[in-house]
């Protein structure tokens, strides 16, 4: 059976970010879908104006829950992670990966998700440095560097990380779990 990962976004995303990761990781052969506050397209952010759009797979309220997904990949983007944040069923998602134990992949500003969902709490993590603060205070031990990984919890700081970002995520849904276990 194929993996598949949850690309959980809405307008607003970083454009590299949902685009890159999604490209990488259907390149390693594991399936994509995207999932969005509402039905049909979503735009993107690229650099200082709005971007390309890409379509909607299901919504949130379409999503009972986590399974049949492998992992959870959150593209950052200032305003994308700020709109999800607030919707009680995108939180809910998040919450339901993290209780699953599967992987979760947070970029630049994605980790507003990780706060609100309540999950940073002793968790070594990165993000867009604008949010370090807000990851700080939420009790997250804040590091720089390209990756960071505590967990199921994968963070990266903003687009020139999305090589190793990818890399990381793919390598954790392609894990080869023992038969017994």
């Amino acid at each position: 059976m194929a993996k598949r990962v949850m690309i959980l976004a809405t307008n607003g995303f970083e454009q590299s970010e949902l685009f890159d990761p999604k490209q990488n990781l259907e390149n390693a052969g594991i399936e994509t879908e995207v999932v969005s506050l509402e039905a049909g397209e979503i735009k993107a952010w690229d650099k200082d104006d709005w971007g390309k759009t890409i379509k909607v797979d299901k919504t949130v309220d379409d999503v009972a829950n986590c399974e049949g997904y492998d992992a959870l990949l959150l593209p950052g983007g200032q305003i994308n992670p700020d709109l999800l944040r607030v919707n009680d069923r995108a939180v809910a998602i998040v919450r339901e990966f993290n209780a699953a134990g599967k992987p979760i992949a947070a970029i630049c500003h994605a980790p507003w998700l990780l706060i609100e969902a309540d999950l940073v709490k002793g968790k070594t993590l990165t993000s867009y440095h604008s949010i370090r603060t807000d990851m700080a205070n939420a009790g997250a031990n804040v590091v720089d560097q390209e990756v960071a990984e505590d967990g199921n919890l994968i963070t990266s700081r903003n687009p020139d990380d999305i090589p190793a970002f990818s890399d990381r995520l793919i390598s954790r849904v392609l894990e080869k779990v023992p038969e017994d276990a």
